[in-house]
């Protein structure tokens, strides 16, 4: 069922129609958006022309690999460390190629753009995949962006992909919806082969017998990482820089970490499943990143990394099982339950990634835009209370680990994971409360009773 606007109680929209009118009209959510990215966009541009040589954050490395593209350089060149800079596939260095042409301030812009038109389409696809269909208030279509801000901050200031990630993955979620599946696994794709970890998506699409997304998502990945930068940089070269990347990121770890910022993994900045298992079960240092702070530990148990590798594949494995067995049977599917589910997927992608910094978490984009909608129009009381609170108890958590705080105990204990946690419960909730009725089984017809 889909979720109509203009069918909600008076109850749960007497108030909310008293609030003020748009301050600019029918242009209010524009003007809004054109003022936030101007401030957003000017930060990062005016910190390159003030400060050129630092304090740009990931801006110089995109530039440099856009070069080493146009130059035909080594993508991957070791530092003193024996380790390399840029963690991603050739197929993203290949995309910088055109933003490094005209200096770095041209290639800040770009990608500053980029992630304006990514805000713009993740904001217009979480609606279209709200299932809550009709005319809303300028507030709250603009409601979930405020809640997302800070996240969203972060794409700008660090000019980070992780928003252009997320429309493409609600792209190909639309795509599939319209039958459009070819295109739907090509998104997917694209997704994948410019950041790992959104091909997390793969088994979802084989449960749910989405076999051509799951063969297009396929075919396109391997298109993606193996063809595409072949004309620009030679296919033996490129087989040779895939080699190196997945040598260097893919299949490296150990107990020290995994990739190539080992230090990072079991920080207290990195709030994943794995990382957060870790810290619990095993004596793994979250202050490990800065060697000035003092150390904290706070595992329960004193496992080996083996022992703990065990555990979080349990755990996502009841996870996953939890999903699944949660998720309605074709038959019982509806628009909103399908809301929910893609909410869900979202969500659990986000915190499987082996590496979840806060920035990731720009990725709940989605699932905050489904609660809020359904917290406030929702026509039926019970599941606006609980998208509400926990909507609310979510935010709670998100807000006592920020980075402004001078210590770092709730984020080490995964303030940011609970507050996904907390999140997926509701949806789960919404899920198996909007899906169709079980049909009742047909009564025998006893012979006995049947006329002669």
């Amino acid at each position: 069922m889909d979720i109509a606007t203009t069918e909600r109680p008076k109850a749960a929209g007497g108030w909310l129609a008293r609030l003020a009118r748009p301050p600019f009209g029918t242009r209010t959510l524009a003007v809004l958006f054109v003022a936030a990215n101007v401030i957003l966009i000017t930060m990062p541009l005016a910190r390159e022309l003030i400060s050129p040589t630092g304090g740009q954050k990931d801006y110089p490395l995109w530039y440099f690999v856009g070069r080493m593209v146009l130059t035909g350089g080594d993508l991957y060149q070791p530092d003193r460390f024996g380790r390399f800079a840029f963690l991603y596939p050739p197929f993203a260095a290949l995309l910088l190629a055109p933003f490094a042409l005209f200096g770095p301030l041209f290639s800040i812009l770009c990608v500053c753009l980029v992630n304006m038109a990514s805000w713009w389409s993740s904001a217009r696809l979480s609606d279209r995949l709200s299932a809550v269909v009709g005319r809303k208030a300028w507030w709250l279509v603009a409601l979930p962006s405020v809640i997302s801000l800070p996240f969203i901050f972060d794409m700008y200031d660090l000019g980070q992909p992780n928003l252009l990630l997320l429309a493409m993955m609600l792209a190909g979620m639309v795509l599939m919806q319209s039958g459009r599946s070819w295109s739907a696994g090509a998104m997917f794709a694209a997704a994948a082969a410019l950041k790992a970890f959104p091909i997390a998506i793969l088994p979802y699409l084989i449960w749910r017998r989405r076999w051509v997304s799951a063969v297009s998502m396929v075919l396109f990945t391997g298109a993606f990482l193996f063809l595409a930068p072949a004309p620009f940089r030679g296919f033996e070269r490129n087989l040779a820089d895939m080699k190196t990347w997945s040598q260097g990121m893919v299949f490296s770890s150990s107990e020290h970490g995994f990739g190539q910022r080992p230090e990072q993994n079991w920080s207290w900045k990195n709030d994943s499943l794995i990382a957060l298992t870790h810290r619990f079960v095993r004596p793994v240092n979250a202050e490990a990143e800065d060697p000035k702070a003092a150390p904290i530990y706070v595992n329960v148990l004193d496992l080996t990394y083996d022992q703990a590798n065990l555990v979080v594949l349990g755990l996502a494995g009841l996870l996953g099982l939890g999903f699944v067995a949660a998720m309605p049977a074709d038959r019982r599917r509806t628009p909103a339950s399908d809301a929910a589910e893609f909410a869900i997927l979202i969500a659990l992608m986000t915190i499987a990634s082996p590496l979840a910094r806060a920035y990731y978490f720009v990725w709940l984009f989605y699932p905050f835009t489904l609660l809020v909608y359904r917290a406030v129009l929702d026509p039926e009381r019970p599941v606006r209370r609980v998208a509400g609170w926990s909507l609310a108890a979510s935010l709670a958590l998100f807000t006592v680990g920020t980075s402004a705080l001078p210590w770092h105990w709730p984020q080490t204990l995964g303030n940011m994971f609970w507050a996904t946690m907390v999140l997926l419960g509701a949806l789960v909730w919404l899920m198996r409360r909007s899906m169709k009725p079980a049909q009742a089984p047909t009564p025998a017809v006893n012979p006995a009773s049947s006329p002669a």
